[in-house]
């Protein structure tokens, strides 16, 4: 068992003395340095301690290395294992550095992508304390607090930021604190008290199948490149379109042994670390993608399939600039900028035309997406036929660029969209509206004239009994007539009316 004492080594040249507390074990000494001092009138002739203050934090400090070594089996260890111990004990860590070993960490794991998000948050949390250097101790709840506020302007980093660092706190915790043996080296957890924000919902970025007709028509805009990325932007763009919504990271990083017989079989890049069946998935290439299939190979002694990698460095590089090719053609369309589309648009507009105007369930359109739609362990150990997910995307491509028809996506609402915000009353068309109160029709109006909600919801509430109490709600069914459309309001009496 290891023993300690106060001592003094050495007089500096002020005339103090640095106390230490000595450790004895195995015969061998070592020594841990406190941030006391004393004088040379507070120290015997043998360095024994007389100052009460020092002594008391000395016995305080002693009692607490005696109370660690007795969780532990410290027969074998050398004098200096156990100073490293004790000490380590009460030294604050460095975050930023666990942070980025643990980045590093997941990099050999495989998860490049999601560790470019961690290295991202980093950076921001390590630019709002103003080092490079942030330990444990500065990770307080008002200090986190903070930093989240810092976020708040941002759509998707205010959630994922935060989640990022303290995913890295807790595997710090798990790392460094034994709770069974009371060995806490990091002892707050700012985590409890902090509040993290939910990022802005995507936004449906999905456009009609009429756009995605002039889109793919429209002229190229002019330009001197001999690569011209209004050209790529268009190509890849058809290539997501007529994939599925096939990710640009996945087009990038395909080999020649994901192309076989007329299939691009592959496991998503995004989720194929995480789910059970590595989100693998068969695609049919269909002929109207294969000429670009053809113009994209990349030579035999290649082992990528396609020559993406040769002009981009990344699939990051590869998206940006797949992007503004996208966004040249737009500009080249006069739409405006607000309105510019991106290479997801392509992804969004399959599954919505794939349910909207094909007839696909939301399970087909994920089937066919690649999404897990909560099937993650039957997926990871039947196999899949793909062929449904393949007669989709045919029915979608066909209802794109090889017909006519108009698509039912104006008329899809989403369940939070206000009715009135769609719904639209002229005063030259006839209105057929009533009024419910507990499933009875108390009053009803058929006319023209109006032109709001408002005026008919008016009408047919001055034809209300005087009966319904205060605070009751009354549902106000209105239709127009000539264009065959009903929206249902409620109001309240005593507020709406």
């Amino acid at each position: 068992m290891a023993t300690f004492k106060p001592t003094v080594r050495g007089m500096r040249k002020d005339g103090f003395l640095q106390v230490y507390i000595r450790v004895t074990h195995r015969t061998k000494h070592g020594y841990i340095k406190t941030d006391k001092m004393v004088t040379k009138k507070d120290v015997t002739k043998t360095n024994d301690i007389k100052d009460p203050f020092v002594l008391n934090y000395c016995t305080e400090r002693i009692m607490e290395f005696n109370d660690r070594l007795n969780r532990k089996d410290i027969s074998q260890w050398t004098v200096a294992e156990v100073v490293d111990y004790l000490m380590k004990g009460n030294e604050d860590i460095c975050f930023s550095d666990y942070a980025r070993l643990h980045i590093d960490r997941m990099i050999d794991r495989g998860q490049e992508r999601n560790a470019k998000n961690y290295k991202l948050a980093l950076q921001h949390m390590e630019r709002f304390y103003g080092t490079n250097k942030i330990m444990f101790g500065q990770l307080t709840s008002t200090q986190v607090n903070r930093w989240i506020a810092s976020l708040e302007q941002t759509h998707r980093a205010k959630e994922m930021y935060p989640v990022c660092m303290r995913q890295v706190f807790r595997a710090a915790v798990n790392e460094f604190n034994d709770y069974d043996n009371g060995i806490i080296r990091i002892k707050t957890n700012p985590w409890g008290k902090v509040k993290i924000p939910q990022a802005d919902r995507t936004e449906k970025i999905a456009i009609s199948p009429e756009d995605c007709r002039l889109f793919f028509a429209a002229p190229l805009p002019a330009t001197r490149m001999v690569d011209p990325l209004p050209e790529l932007g268009r190509d890849v763009a058809k290539m997501v379109l007529c994939l599925a919504g096939m990710n640009t990271v996945d087009i990038y990083e395909l080999r020649k042994e994901n192309y076989r017989n007329g299939c691009i079989c592959y496991k998503r890049a995004k989720t194929r670390k995480t789910r059970t069946d590595d989100a693998y998935i068969e695609m049919r290439v269909e002929p109207i993608i294969q000429p670009l299939v053809e113009k994209y190979l990349a030579e035999a002694d290649d082992p990528y399939l396609f020559n993406f990698h040769k002009r981009f460095t990344s699939s990051d590089s590869f998206c940006a600039n797949v992007n503004t090719g996208i966004k040249q053609v737009c500009r080249s369309m006069g739409i405006p900028k607000e309105k510019w589309y991106c290479v997801y648009t392509f992804r969004h507009t399959w599954g919505t035309v794939a349910q909207n105007d094909c007839g696909a369930s939301v399970a087909e359109v994920a089937f066919g997406m690649n999404h897990s739609h909560g099937h993650t362990i039957t997926r990871g150990y039947i196999k899949i036929d793909f062929t449904p997910a393949w007669e989709l995307n045919a029915k979608v491509i066909d209802f794109i660029f090889f017909s006519t028809a108009k698509s039912k996506q104006g008329m899809a609402r989403g369940v939070d969209e206000p009715a009135d915000k769609l719904f639209r009353l002229s005063p030259k068309r006839m209105v057929y509206a009533r009024a419910y109160f507990r499933g009875e029709v108390l009053s009803e109006v058929s006319d023209i004239g109006f032109g709001t909600v408002d005026e008919v919801i008016a009408r047919l509430a001055g034809q209300l009994p005087d009966t319904i109490p205060t605070g009751c709600a009354v549902q106000f069914r209105i239709k127009d007539v000539d264009a065959d459309r009903e929206a249902v309001y409620e109001r309240t009496k005593g507020k709406g009316f």
